[in-house]
């Protein structure tokens, strides 16, 4: 009888569990944080520093004040100018080249003045009319006073026609001059056009007078000397009338319009040209010859000037290019 076979059988293996070791990975290297202690000199905690725009500005130190009184006298021993005087103020300062800057910073009319500068250099200048003084001052104290003597006088100026007889100063002007000229020949104009009998203050010294009757030729020239401290009163006299021209058709009759006037010398140098109706004017004594044009025709007439006669002269235009 056969036996069944037998199936090996291995003895049973505990059920043991399976354990998978982790895979490990090794930490980064890093550097420990090292902490610095504190400087022993230094607060704790730190001072907090103010913006830089909380940093109140510093404030440069101001110019000294000073206080410049200015007087004016006409002479050493005159009294003080009250009126009509003008100050002027300049300050000077260095510049890159050396040379002084000169710049206005101050003005004053009346008599005596007061300015409130800064410490420095100035120029003062007091203009009395046409008299004037300057001087340099060094501003380094509170105040400071200068008085400046002008040594100035004042002339009035008026004119008559030879004979005594008398003229409308609105027909007057003078010029004044200095009595030298310059390198090149030509003489300062101080004062032009001048009316007259009005006093101008000048400097001492002598000067040349011209004066002007109307606005042609009636010129007459004269030196004057003025005194420090005194008024000088100069009349000069002209020789010269005032005539008024006129074109007509016939003797006595109504003026032609629309005529142009030349007056000429005898040697034939113009003196004077005019437009219109009439033509009024003051020449000097003399002898002339006027000529009208009017609608292309041409009069003439010679005619006198006699010292204070003065008239009207008629240039008749039914004769073209006779005397009359």
């Amino acid at each position: 009888m056969l036996l069944p076979a037998m199936a090996e059988t291995k003895p049973a293996v505990p059920n043991v569990p399976q354990t998978t070791a982790p895979a490990t990975t090794a930490p980064a290297a890093t550097t420990p944080a090292v902490t610095k202690p504190p400087l022993g000199y230094a607060p704790q905690p730190a001072p907090t520093v103010p913006a830089p725009s909380a940093v109140a500005p510093v404030s440069p130190p101001q110019p000294i004040k000073t206080v410049l009184k200015l007087h004016a006298l006409m002479t050493d021993d005159g009294p003080p100018i009250k009126d009509g005087l003008v100050w002027r103020v300049y300050q000077e300062k260095p510049t890159t080249d050396g040379e002084p800057l000169v710049k206005l910073v101050a003005t004053e009319a009346g008599g005596d003045a007061e300015f409130t500068l800064d410490a420095g250099i100035y120029i003062v200048h007091a203009a009395y009319g046409r008299a004037g003084a300057t001087t340099k001052v060094e501003l380094t104290k509170p105040m400071r006073s200068e008085t400046l003597i002008l040594n100035a006088g004042g002339v009035r100026l008026s004119a008559m026609l030879t004979g005594d007889a008398s003229i409308p100063p609105d027909k007057l002007t003078f010029d004044i001059y200095s009595k030298d000229a310059d390198a090149g020949g030509e003489k300062q104009a101080l004062v032009i056009g001048a009316a007259a009998n009005k006093v101008i203050r000048l400097n001492a010294d002598t000067y040349q007078i011209v004066s002007h009757y109307g606005n042609v030729n009636a010129v007459v020239r004269a030196e004057v000397h003025v005194v420090p401290g005194k008024l000088t009163e100069a009349t000069v006299y002209h020789k010269a009338a005032e005539i008024t021209l006129k074109l007509v058709a016939d003797i006595g009759g109504e003026a032609l319009t629309n005529v142009d006037w030349v007056i000429l010398t005898p040697s034939g140098d113009q003196v004077a040209e005019y437009e219109g109706t009439f033509a009024t004017m003051v020449l000097a004594e003399g002898d002339y010859t006027v000529v009208a044009r009017h609608h292309d025709q041409v009069f003439t007439r010679n005619f006198s000037v006699e010292v204070g006669y003065n008239r009207e002269i008629e240039v008749q235009a039914t004769k073209p290019a006779a005397q009359q």
